[in-house]
């Protein structure tokens, strides 16, 4: 498995954001992580990046604990969000360029240009951060992430602030590169119709539990609890929000 997650557990203070969480990702997966707000989707993929310090239980990414081989693990990951900032004076090109050399990504400029073409954005190269709109910055951040052609992506909301189209077409390239490199994706998110088309499987969260598990169709018949033909993951969430 290539994602171990093992009684994962996160208290702050006198709140449990993560409460005995276990699961696993195999390889070339795509996995919904997906519940209402406070669900601990976030946390748990901050957990998963080291960015926090688990109250107890593990994670193994690649087979090892992060604290046992953390450089190994980091240059085989990436991470975007909308929410993540770049240095806003830099260009596109130069914050992507800091990242390449992070990753030790050979050709880096090559590649860069390749990912802004991918992803619409090429004309942006030479533009400020600051001056761009949310939706650009959700493409740049998305470039950010397939920089060094991750074996694990972990996607936290990463079609926010794009309008329906865009949102398609990032999609459908966000599909097309898992096909051809068989990246394994966890996909936290609250569009539930992007889910249902995107992920082979679901984690569904509430209140830092997992309270379902298996295909949108599987998920759909367990929490509602009815035989349904067709998955219908909205109103699942609406079910499991007023729970």
């Amino acid at each position: 498995m290539l994602i171990e997650v093992d009684h994962l557990t996160k208290w702050f203070k006198k709140f449990v954001a993560v409460n005995d969480m276990s699961f696993s990702v195999a390889e070339g997966e795509i996995v919904g992580l997906v519940g209402p707000n406070g669900a601990g989707k976030s946390t748990t993929i901050h957990m998963m990046l080291g960015l926090i310090v688990p109250t107890s239980g593990t994670v193994r990414l690649f087979g090892s604990a992060l604290d046992d081989d953390r450089e190994t693990i980091l240059a085989g990951l990436n991470f975007t969000s909308p929410y993540m900032a770049f240095p806003p004076r830099l260009t596109v090109l130069e914050n992507l360029t800091v990242f390449a050399r992070l990753y030790r990504v050979a050709n880096a400029r090559a590649t860069i240009v390749e990912l802004l073409e991918r992803f619409g954005i090429v004309g942006l190269k030479n533009k400020p951060v600051s001056r761009l709109s949310s939706g650009e910055s959700t493409r740049v951040g998305l470039c950010k992430a397939f920089i060094n052609r991750p074996r694990l992506l972990l996607l936290d909301e990463p079609t926010a602030y794009l309008d329906p189209q865009a949102s398609i077409q990032v999609r459908e390239i966000l599909l097309e590169m898992q096909k051809s490199s068989g990246t394994t994706i966890l996909y936290a998110s609250h569009n539930m119709r992007e889910v249902q088309r995107v992920c082979d499987r679901i984690i569904f969260l509430n209140r830092g539990r997992i309270v379902a598990t298996g295909t949108p169709l599987e998920i759909t018949r367990k929490i509602l609890k009815e035989e349904r033909e067709h998955p219908a993951l909205e109103e699942v969430f609406v079910h499991v929000a007023k729970s």
